[in-house]
């Protein structure tokens, strides 16, 4: 069974209470759940984390360079903003999958570019909270193919 961090940014915890016109109505429980279940129907663990702080993020990053498979991050509102995420994602040799909720695409021009993306061995945008689950099966196929993309 392989590990699988499943990290996201801030006001993710709000999710189902924050603009659930553009996010929706589940809560980062829900997704946690779905994410489990997924996980184990693939024979995949997962450590499921969320963090309003940059600097946690990136210390779990950090530790799963020893201890995970593969990385699904939706760095929320650091994606535009961080160097420093992208930093410790360029230390993680294994599959790391970026998820957005939203179409980011289709909202403001700012949320348009990616730092994370320069890392990222595939983009989930704009399919809910289904997202997650798509980019945990990928990353249970690139860890199982044995392969980085």
């Amino acid at each position: 069974m392989s590990l699988i961090y499943v990290l996201n940014g801030p006001n993710l915890n709000l999710l189902g209470k924050r603009q659930p016109h553009i996010y929706g109505h589940e809560t980062l429980a829900d997704v946690e759940a779905d994410c489990r279940r997924v996980a184990s129907e693939l024979g995949q663990d997962i450590r499921f984390h969320q963090s309003n702080r940059e600097y946690e993020i990136i210390d779990w990053i950090h530790e799963a360079r020893e201890v995970a498979a593969g990385i699904v991050i939706n760095p929320a509102a650091f994606t535009h903003t961080s160097v420093a995420i992208l930093d410790a994602l360029n230390t993680f040799e294994q599959p790391v999958i970026e998820v957005h909720i939203s179409n980011v695409h289709k909202r403001e021009a700012f949320r348009h570019h990616s730092f994370v993306s320069h890392r990222a061995d595939g983009v989930i945008a704009g399919l809910g909270t289904e997202g997650y689950q798509l980019a945990i099966r990928r990353v249970a196929s690139l860890i199982k193919s044995g392969d980085k993309k």
